[in-house]
């Protein structure tokens, strides 16, 4: 395997088609796609600082590399790559591509990022930025921290757990969702997503969890949320108060107390959805 050490690499498609290279402290300046269909490759302390750098490439594996912001739209139509203790500052990195691990990585402007995609391993993640996870699937997360709305929107076949989430409409029009030991915070969580499943989660959310199919929730606690379950179909069960539920079309909810229970559609029939609690303090 061929190594460069040390490189100043600039010039659009500087190593076009590279294949079987070790390229460590080395700086990819102007100049786009300059890793363009290429593959076999190990990155370590690599910089890359304009467009591009990875597309239509396999088997990446990259250890302690760096893009800055210039380096925007980064990884898209690329298989199996590997990302470890790296900065990823450029916004849309991963786009269409499959296969990736990315372990102790920040990513702290991640607008649009990691759109279509699928097989995709995250460990030791930090989050920032809008519409991250987008339509994605077979998705496998440990030690999340994300801030950001609209993430994970369409997303298919996820397990997150030990998370961190501030996001408003996460996990919209989704199906095969599991979160476990996380925290949530965000308004309208959930809307129209399909076998949604919260495990041991601590939850607030403005008219969250509506319009959903299957929403399952164990020894989970909500906090200042309202408005609750509106048009879903539910089996929930929650350690703590709930302030307000709101229409729930069907199923079982268990709950400490609930301060507000409302049914103000004439079309949905309340007994379809047990209650079991100690308390309810007010029925609308």
């Amino acid at each position: 395997m061929e190594k460069f050490n040390q490189q100043l690499f600039t010039g659009e498609r500087a190593l076009f088609k590279a294949n079987q290279l070790e390229i460590s402290h080395s700086v990819f300046a102007d100049g786009e796609s300059p890793l363009k269909e290429s593959a076999n490759l190990k990155l370590d302390y690599d910089i890359f600082r304009w467009k591009y750098p990875l597309w239509y490439s396999d088997h990446i594996i990259a250890d302690k590399i760096t893009f800055v912001d210039t380096a925007r739209s980064g990884i898209w139509y690329t298989n199996d790559i590997t990302i470890t203790n790296s900065l990823i500052q450029a916004p849309k990195t991963f786009r269409r591509s499959s296969k990736i691990t990315l372990v102790d990585v920040e990513l702290p402007n991640a607008e649009e990022t990691l759109w279509n995609c699928k097989e995709i391993r995250m460990e030791n993640i930090t989050v920032k930025g809008d519409y991250f996870g987008m339509n994605s699937e077979d998705i496998d997360i440990k030690n999340l921290t994300l801030s950001g709305n609209y993430a994970f929107d369409g997303a298919r076949d996820v397990y997150v757990t030990d998370a961190r989430i501030i996001s408003k409409d996460a996990f919209w029009n989704c199906e095969n969702v599991t979160i476990e030991d996380s925290t949530i915070v965000g308004e309208y969580f959930g809307w129209n997503s399909k076998s949604v499943t919260l495990i041991n989660c601590t939850i607030e959310s403005n008219q969250g969890f509506c319009y959903m199919k299957h929403l399952k929730m164990v020894d989970c606690i909500l906090i200042n949320t309202n408005l609750a379950f509106e048009y879903s179909t539910v089996d929930i069960k929650i350690n703590s108060r709930v302030d307000s539920i709101k229409n729930p079309l069907l199923g079982l909810i268990e709950a400490d107390e609930i301060k507000e229970m409302i049914f103000d559609d004439p079309e949905i029939q309340s007994e379809n959805t047990v209650i079991n609690l100690k308390k309810i303090k007010e029925v609308i």
